[in-house]
């Protein structure tokens, strides 16, 4: 089974430790050479999921981190993280699946807080002493990305197809100032969890493998050369196709002009997750 690493690409971006970020920055990687294998596994193996008649409910178990008691230190409180369950919930309705807050640990530790990146000792700490649940519950760690290598980032995320070589891995560290209400504007209305999650359940980014045929897998998404930032309405990187899809949850973009994923998406995350998380 392929293992994808959420390496961190920072794109240029240079950050002032402790601000957030200018620009979108996921640390969620896959090269595309990967992304052939990938597929590969994915399309031997695939499950075909169920009708969906009702949402299929996934548990959401919040870990936040923080420096201190502090709000500013990372100690989210509950409300921002129940208007981040909403803000979910309507990213996701028509998926197929709902989303339900089904516990919250809080762990003062400034090095996983500062310092917790893709491959970092501290979040293979962090996910180790924290992680609950099995395949299908969906472990969020909130951190600052304060310094080192996740300086700069909003989040990263495993893939569906990680799960099975290393299920203590599994989940999505996400900046704890993007949850709805959060100081991380244009970046503060909970969509750096759409996004991540859509990761978790088995998207990959829209600009995957730029204008080439494949691109992300999915057929109604437009190809698109590479991330879009901000809103840039008519932006058009590859000929043929449409305009890039700047308004996609696996796109760039500013926060506020995140609205959807297409139907194909709806389809390839519904079977990434029958086929390694067991959920049709």
């Amino acid at each position: 089974m392929l293992t994808s690493i959420a390496l961190s690409v920072l794109l240029g971006v240079s950050a002032v430790f402790g601000s957030p970020p200018t620009r979108r920055t996921c640390g969620t990687f896959i090269s595309d050479e990967d992304v052939i294998k990938s597929e590969k596994h994915f399309q031997e193996n695939k499950v075909t999921p169920g009708d969906f008649t009702t949402d299929a409910v996934l548990n959401v178990h919040f870990h936040v981190i923080s420096k201190d008691s502090t709000l500013s230190g990372g100690n989210v409180p509950d409300s921002q993280l129940a208007a981040q369950i909403s803000t979910m919930n309507k990213a996701y309705a028509g998926s197929g699946f709902s989303w339900v807050l089904a516990s919250t640990s809080r762990t003062v530790n400034s090095d996983w807080f500062n310092n917790a990146a893709p491959s970092t000792s501290q979040q293979t700490a962090m996910k180790r002493a924290l992680r609950t649940g099995g395949a299908a519950d969906l472990n969020v760690y909130t951190v600052g990305f304060v310094s080192g290598s996740g300086a700069g980032l909003l989040g990263y995320s495993t893939f569906p197809s990680d799960y099975s070589g290393n299920p203590t891995d599994d989940g999505v560290v996400m900046l704890y100032s993007s949850v709805p209400g959060g100081t991380a504007a244009p970046y503060n209305l909970g969509q750096t969890l759409t996004h991540e999650a859509g990761h978790w359940v088995g998207l990959f980014h829209t600009f995957q493998g730029g204008c080439s045929a494949s691109g992300d897998s999915v057929s109604d998404t437009p190809p698109e050369s590479s991330p879009a930032f901000g809103c840039p309405t008519g932006r058009d990187t590859c000929s043929g196709g449409g305009v890039d899809p700047i308004h996609n949850f696996m796109d760039y973009s500013d926060d506020a002009c995140m609205s959807e994923f297409t139907a194909g998406q709806v389809t390839r995350l519904r079977s990434q997750m029958a086929t390694y998380r067991g959920v049709s």
